[in-house]
């Protein structure tokens, strides 16, 4: 299988590259890869490195909004998993175009041409960000969206675009939905690498408003275990949601991360909350596991362990990261 993805020098993308290549999925054997990235600010070919020789990938250089390369791209392709997107919400608040022109022109330009060149699967990579918040239980794959902020908007848009594409065209698309990542390689402006990084700098870290926000988190690795169950064998059209199983507040992670660095209270600061901040998000994750034996199979606090001692040990590549964030 000859598969196309993009977004695949970012943290999660490159994550699936490098566990594919690694023959880490059962389903995904005798596969080419080709890298389109545009390499922004949290895009780092570095994050390849690993597998950077493998024969078997070709890295390119690019924008999912160019339809030339795309088109170019996609013809040769047998398999799409998108994964190219702007994502940080604060950065969205100060300015939406951007997450307009990329999550969903570049989707539609993608979309386009595996219409034209018969891509036998496009798998769309979304977020829970799309419901908006939940009080209570959790939603299934036909709660309606309603997104918050304009990244949010954003990728609902996306998705709304691809399963259309599906219902128009009869592009076997797939639709993931995964709760808040972590792990390796992830750019610090994100919660938990951010955390980390000024932690183990001596460095204070921010806590938004009163700590109460619940989000459900699973490790990078379990994320892209779930979306290669369903490029191999998730039905065309349909949504999946791929979770971690663990709720906590904020409060409570920054007391786990606190912990797990070896520091204290002193050392958070309260700030303004964020506008437009949802207070709970909650993915049921049943209809991955029944139709395709998923189950996240990292714990928290492994993850997390795993996670520090990583960052600990790589500060040639998340310094310079900082420096490009602003942090």
């Amino acid at each position: 299988m000859r598969i196309l993805v993009t977004g695949g020098a970012g943290f999660i993308g490159s994550h699936f590259v490098r566990a594919a290549l690694n023959n880490s999925y059962a389903a995904l054997q005798d596969i080419e890869i080709t890298v389109l990235d545009k390499l922004t600010y949290c895009g780092n070919k570095a994050n390849l490195d690993p597998v950077a020789h493998d024969a078997r990938l070709r890295f390119v250089t690019g924008d999912i909004c160019d339809p030339v390369l795309v088109d170019d791209l996609v013809r040769r392709h047998d398999a799409v998993v998108h994964f190219a997107a702007e994502t940080h919400v604060d950065r969205s608040i100060h300015g939406g175009d951007e997450f307009v022109r990329t999550n969903m022109l570049g989707t539609q330009v993608l979309l386009d041409a595996a219409v034209r060149h018969g891509v036998e699967r496009f798998v769309h990579v979304s977020t829970d960000e799309v419901y908006g918040s939940i009080d209570v239980g959790s939603w299934d794959e036909s709660f309606p969206l309603n997104p918050s902020s304009p990244y949010s908007a954003a990728k609902a848009g996306s998705d709304h675009l691809a399963l259309a594409y599906h219902r128009t065209h009869g592009l076997p698309v797939l639709v993931t939905r995964c709760s808040n990542n972590y792990g390796p390689y992830q750019f610090p402006e994100k919660v938990i690498p951010l955390f980390v990084t000024n932690l183990l700098d001596g460095r204070t870290v921010p806590l938004y408003g009163d700590g109460g926000n619940i989000r459900d988190w699973l490790h990078v690795d379990d994320h892209c275990r779930g979306i290669a169950l369903v490029l191999a064998g998730g039905r065309a059209g349909e949504v999946y949601h791929i979770g971690g199983g663990l709720e906590l507040d904020n409060k409570e992670l920054t007391a786990r991360l606190l912990e797990a660095c070896g520091a204290g209270w002193d050392r958070v600061e309260y700030v303004e909350d964020r506008k437009g901040h949802d207070r709970r998000y909650s993915l049921d994750h049943s209809k991955i596991s029944r139709e395709l034996g998923y189950a996240p199979l990292i714990s928290f606090d492994a993850g997390v362990a795993q996670t520090i001692e990583w960052y600990r040990d790589n500060r040639t590549w998340w310094e310079p990261l900082r420096e490009r964030a602003g942090r």
